[in-house]
């Protein structure tokens, strides 16, 4: 074989060599880059989280529509409700009264389809759920039948918007409330194993299976009924307050209940919970270690306990958050609260499809990003999760 000759290539000053460049070499280190691999990885797991939860969304309202409607059932009910309405009209009605027979049935017959075509309702229910779901998905949520706003607005999206705050200054303020008191009850209980509140706490934890409203009732005969030194239900009484300060102070009265309804029937259960799952990771190896080395129990719970499970703590709160939501329905309607969920029950009551099916929309939506936020938070906190083809969670 000939030895391969040594080619040399010369250059110019100033002028940069032919093939290889540094400009060409550029793109190719920067996508090979970690920092490029992991953004890239990250962009697509947000990518397909953002596409599962869409379509596990788009099938949950699809759902609610049909069950709204009972299968178009709903129809026929409101069909009927308008001839009897129209039947009604045409009763009192002399001119109609006059007419013959045939002639009183047509008028009868166009008022009602005039009224079904000014709903919507003159063409097949299939094509109508699916135009319900494009709305619904772009929250295009129409006009309510019966409801109206504060407003006198028949938008359902308007009509939403002005129950959501309500219903989340409640039930946000109360799952914060929960989770804090129970982080702070169960790392204090992990440390006081089998002492007297130990055992108070776990006996009470069975407790925490009945629902908000169940303690609600007995809150409101006492602290309402008997002592009459808070209200029954509401959020403003029978007058609105001037001032910023006196609103928020009425609000806060009225908030009393509700909140101690929602704290009691979480808190032992949630104490009980994490004070165990704090008690296996106390025992770990690690935590031994860092024991005999005489660190301080603050520092201790905080880098050692805390910190490892940050994930299923940020897990347990997330939960506490979507059950608030579930729980509104019921709780709101007891104490009167205007939120979502008395509304989401009045729409039940008046048949009023549109805002039930907004209201859906708005919880499944919520309960979308809920769950979007924590698999962003896992894939930032916890090295265990990968993202990306080396290891999809």
């Amino acid at each position: 074989m000939e030895p391969r000759e040594n080619t040399v290539v010369k250059t110019i000053p100033g002028e940069k060599p032919s093939g290889g460049s540094e400009d060409s070499l550029l793109p190719k280190i920067k996508r090979s880059h970690p920092a490029w691999r992991s953004l890239r990885r990250f962009a697509r797991y947000t990518a397909v989280r953002v596409f599962t939860l869409f379509c596990t969304v788009a099938v949950g309202i699809y759902l609610a529509i049909l069950i709204a409607n009972m299968g178009g059932y709903v129809d026929t009910i409101v069909e009927g409700t308008i001839r009897e309405a129209v039947g009604s009209q045409a009763a009192n009605n002399r001119a109609v009264l006059l007419m013959s027979r045939e002639d009183r049935q047509a008028w009868i017959e166009d008022k009602v389809n005039a009224q079904l075509a000014s709903r919507g309702m003159n063409r097949p229910f299939i094509i109508r759920s699916f135009e319900h779901l494009l709305g619904a998905l772009t929250l295009d949520l129409g006009r309510a039948q019966f409801l109206s706003s504060d407003s006198g607005s028949k938008e359902v999206k308007r009509i939403i918007l002005e129950r959501l705050p309500i219903t989340m200054v409640l039930f946000t303020t109360g799952s914060v409330v929960v989770f804090f008191l129970a982080l702070l009850g169960a790392l204090f209980l992990s440390r006081r194993y089998g002492s007297t509140l130990d055992r108070i706490v776990v006996a009470m934890a069975p407790t925490s299976t009945a629902p908000a409203w169940f303690y609600g009732i007995f809150l409101i005969l006492i602290f309402a009924s008997i002592l009459k030194i808070l209200p029954f239900g509401g959020m403003l009484g029978s007058s609105i307050p001037k001032t910023p300060l006196m609103y928020a102070l009425t609000v806060l009265k009225h908030m009393i209940l509700p909140l101690s309804a929602w704290v009691i029937s979480r808190i032992f259960l949630a104490i009980y919970t994490w004070r165990t799952f704090f008690l296996i990771h106390s025992e770990e190896d690690y935590v031994e270690l860092a024991k005999a080395k005489g660190l301080r129990n603050n520092s201790l719970e905080r880098r050692y306990i805390l910190r490892p499970t940050l994930p299923a703590v940020i897990t347990a709160f997330t939960f506490i958050l979507i059950t608030s939501w579930q729980g509104a329905i019921v709780t709101e309607t007891v104490f009167g609260w205007p939120g979502l969920g008395s509304l989401y029950y009045q729409a039940i009551n008046a048949f009023d499809t549109p805002v039930i099916i907004g209201t859906v929309v708005i919880f499944a939506y919520l309960l979308a990003l809920t769950v979007f936020f924590l698999d962003i938070v896992y894939a930032l906190i916890d090295p265990r999760v990968k993202l990306g083809k080396e290891g999809a969670q």
